[in-house]
């Protein structure tokens, strides 16, 4: 056998070969709070899982195994964490995703600061799953750009554009979170543009909504874009919860201080 036909011989081998497996992360819901009972976020669990499977994972290209952890009960080693808390850590945050100091995603939510504002809070879990599988280094932005050396970059934030409980629906009864599409991102693109479509164009924030942008020309560091007729949406963004992804993106990488858990 020659060089050339044994090449040939690996490659045909290679072709044939099994695909490597795809890593799913398991992501751990747990429930530390004491104004809400597991009984009461279990089926919560259950519809995120479902809202995953279902509407999320085909529409961005991932996938995850969603699972309820009990008070008392062990947690998944190696899983990503989503913890339901009472009362929010930071100034106006009522969620967030963060990154331990080992890189894994772990996220909050704040259930009591949710029913004390008026707002929902299996929708805010909805929403901090949502965006901890669409971006769980918290890295991740699209460019838009504007002529030649111009542009502007967005965050990769799923929720945070049609976020209000409003534009939210039922999963087996369970408000969760709308979320943008991928074509959301890019202009030119056709739609949908969220799923519920209730967006029509690319970039479009609805009532309660916002993204971070960063436009390099301005040189103004990363900064919150709103609904330009929505006053509630503008306070919102003006809040920066020190430790959230929202801050992450504010400062450089080589300057984060990872979570302790």
């Amino acid at each position: 056998m020659t060089i050339s036909e044994r090449a040939v011989d690996m490659a045909q081998a290679g072709s044939q070969a099994a695909p490597a497996a795809v890593m799913i992360p398991t992501v751990a819901i747990l429930n530390p709070s004491t104004v809400l009972t597991d009984a009461q976020v279990q089926p919560v669990v259950a519809a995120c899982a479902k809202q995953v499977a279902n509407d999320f994972g085909p529409a961005w290209g991932v996938s995850a195994n969603v699972v309820f952890v009990a008070q008392g009960q062990a947690v998944p080693a190696g899983s990503w964490q989503l913890a339901v808390l009472d009362d929010s850590d930071q100034a106006g945050a009522l969620g967030y995703h963060d990154l331990t100091q080992d890189g894994m995603p772990f996220g909050k939510v704040f259930a009591r600061t949710d029913l004390q504002d008026g707002l929902s809070w299996s929708v805010t879990i909805s929403h901090e799953l949502l965006e901890m599988l669409g971006d769980p280094d918290i890295s991740l932005t699209v460019f838009n750009q504007a002529g030649n050396t111009g542009g502007v970059l967005y965050a990769y934030e799923a929720c945070d554009a049609c976020e209000d409980d409003q534009f939210g629906y039922q999963v087996d009864g369970v408000l969760v979170s709308d979320f943008v599409t991928r074509s959301w991102f890019s202009t030119g693109l056709p739609g949908p543009y969220d799923f519920k479509g209730y967006i029509t164009s690319s970039l479009q924030i609805l009532a309660g909504g916002y993204i971070g942008v960063f436009d390099i020309t301005a040189g103004s560091g990363w900064q919150q874009k709103t609904n330009a007729d929505d006053r509630l949406a503008i306070l919102r963004a003006r809040r920066q919860p020190r430790g959230s992804r929202r801050e992450r993106r504010s400062i450089p990488r080589s300057q984060w201080v990872r979570s302790e858990r």
